[in-house]
């Protein structure tokens, strides 16, 4: 079936947009295919050419999903056909709004017969988003009606609100090929940010980098590419066999592959059949398509003419982002459509009344909304990674997140675009549970000092050096070395505990240079003592009172100033005591860098 689409973009651009040859020889169109023109305006518009035979959906989905205006044919000695009722339920589900009708083939039909035709076109456009689109009667044979047409095109272009521009650019890729002389070349049309020669690429969901050796708009070399244009890369180092249909092109290290993801879904009004969950179907969004599991979140069937929220589970991963617009087929029909409000997700419960609201704040709240929305599902979040996840730049979300953090609704930890994000009440809560894992240590462990920094971290599920733990430390806690105590902590010893401490310290005064071993308290009551500066553990067996370990340095020092040098004899006759506790202390202040050890003797290491 030859609606004269092809035909009619040859007469307006010059270029023939069948590429291929089966397509010359059957007169239809099977592939994408591509051309231009300049408009009346003086402006360079792409045009893509999708296929309009139903056998070839696929092909025209990836097409259709990235363009400002559609064109949808009638012919005039046809009228509208099953396939065209189709496109248009598909434009409707991909929120395309702005459409000229046009009726081809003019030239072969009386005024009767295009006056049935228009009346069959305002039948079908009603109450779709095409509704009110003007229809111009066309014949690419003679020339008529294609003034008017190119008017209405520029008009309307005019009047498009431009791309908007995250600073995250977004290639879908339609065409890869090779260029002799040049190498590897992918097509797409640029949804988001811009490219520029020279600079770094990624390709998603494969992860492969490389790098852009040349960019082109309708065949004219450029340096820049900007959101909105038809765009042909020159890629560096890469293969046609490492890249595909499907695929995005974009700056590294911000857009990750999903296979979970929260939609809005609705049917079609004409479908025959519910959706029901868990079913599988053919899942086309950009580019790309897979297949996915459906589950529905508020409902266990949709009908025709219904919407719902659903969690969709991917075959494979796709590089997606909240916004982007989908279609779903089932064998060869188009059964639904909607738009991605979420990507990696976790697998939520289904009939959960809070989190249906939740996804409805991020479908249609403010961005003061979702911000909150997304911060409470997912805390913490990464300031980063909020801007990826809202698909916004992060200028148009800093003004608003400060407006937030002073009424106290979000809490920012750190500092940057890696600082990461609580609700109020979240950071709170996380507050209260390190204050109670700290208070419940206290209270098993008066005696000691404090809770290991490493125990409370790893009890709160995050690292010690974590900004997110250095901030909960700093905000409740008391840092000392590598433990945390509340402030208010004082160390509380038993009656018990209390005479031990008394009877080592005891021991220590009446064998002061030969301190007995056996009397060591447990390493909470040590530890206290080492805190307090009372005592001074040279190794594990043998602990001087500090007083004495002070006496012993100091005189071993005077000794190796007045001599130069000391040996563990000399220091054992010293102080009266054995080896065993002159060669301990020794090694202890070799390790403190108050002597160093050459052969048998000691010398100083520095000016004590």
């Amino acid at each position: 079936m030859d609606h004269g689409k092809s035909m009619l973009v040859h007469r307006l651009t010059g270029i023939d947009p069948d590429r291929l040859q089966e397509e010359k020889e059957r007169g239809m169109t099977i592939d994408l295919g591509f051309a231009w023109l300049k408009l009346p305006g003086e402006k360079d518009v792409g045009i893509i050419d999708v296929p309009g035979h139903e056998r070839f959906i696929k092909n025209m989905l990836a097409g259709v999903s990235s363009i400002d205006l559609v064109l949808l044919i009638v012919a005039a000695n046809e009228g509208v056909m099953p396939q065209t009722r189709e496109h248009l339920a598909i434009i409707d589900l991909l929120g395309i709004k702005r459409g000229i009708i046009i009726i081809t083939k003019k030239d072969m039909v009386d005024e009767d017969q295009l006056i049935l035709v228009k009346l069959e076109i305002q039948e079908i456009m009603a109450s779709s988003s095409l509704e009110k689109a003007p229809v111009v009667s066309v014949s690419a044979v003679t020339g008529e009606g294609l003034p008017e047409l190119m008017e209405n095109i520029d008009s309307l272009l005019n009047s498009t609100e431009p791309r908007k521009d995250t600073g995250k650019p977004r290639l879908f890729i339609d065409r890869v090929f090779t260029i002799a002389g040049s190498g590897t070349v992918v097509t797409g049309t640029l949804i988001d940010g811009s490219l520029v020669v020279g600079q770094e690429v990624e390709i998603m969901p494969s992860g492969i980098k490389t790098r852009l050796r040349g960019l082109q708009t309708h065949k004219v070399g450029i340096n820049k590419a900007s959101a909105g244009s038809r765009v042909a890369v020159n890629l560096a180092g890469i293969s046609i066999s490492q890249i595909k249909r499907g695929e995005v092109l974009t700056t590294p290290g911000w857009l990750a592959p999903t296979t979970t993801i929260n939609v809005y879904l609705s049917t079609l009004p004409h479908l025959h059949y519910s959706l029901r969950n868990n079913v599988v179907v053919s899942f086309h969004s950009g580019t790309a398509q897979t297949m996915a599991k459906i589950r529905l979140l508020d409902r266990d069937e949709l009908k025709a003419g219904e919407s719902a929220w659903a969690q969709l589970s991917l075959r494979d991963p796709l590089a997606l982002v909240k916004g982007d617009r989908f279609i779903i087929r089932s064998s060869s029909d188009t059964v639904a459509g909607g738009e991605i409000i979420e990507t990696q997700s976790k697998r939520y419960k289904r009939r959960d009344k809070d989190l249906i609201t939740k996804l409805k704040s991020l479908k249609d709240g403010t961005i003061e909304k979702a911000i909150t929305t997304l911060v409470q599902i997912k805390q913490p979040l990464k300031l980063a990674d909020l801007a990826i996840k809202l698909n916004i730049s992060a200028d148009s979300m800093s003004t608003v997140l400060e407006t937030l953090i002073e009424q106290k609704e979000v809490v920012k930890v750190g500092q940057g675009e890696h600082c990461i994000l609580y609700t109020w009440q979240g950071w709170e809560d996380l507050l209260k549970h390190a204050f109670s894992l700290v208070k419940e240590f206290h209270e098993k462990f008066p005696a000691r000092q404090g809770m290991p920094k490493a125990e409370i971290a790893t009890k709160l599920k995050m690292l010690p050096h974590s900004t997110v733990f250095q901030e909960i430390v700093k905000s409740i806690l008391v840092e000392e070395g590598t433990l945390v105590h509340l402030p208010s902590h004082e160390i509380q010893m038993s009656a018990s505990q209390k005479a031990a401490l008394d009877a080592f310290l005891d021991s220590l005064k009446k064998s002061p240079y030969a301190p007995p071993d056996d009397r060591i308290p447990d390493a909470d009551l040590l530890s206290l003592l080492i805190k307090q500066g009372r005592v001074v553990k040279v190794n594990n067996n043998i602990v001087f009172l500090s007083t004495v370990y002070n006496e012993m340095v100091d005189r071993i020092v005077l000794h190796i100033r007045d001599h130069g040098k000391v040996t563990l004899s000399q220091v054992r006759d010293m102080f009266g005591t054995s080896r065993k506790y002159a060669q301990a202390l020794l090694e202890h202040m070799d390790e403190q860098k108050i002597t160093r050890r050459v052969e048998d003797e000691r010398v100083l290491r520095r000016q004590t």
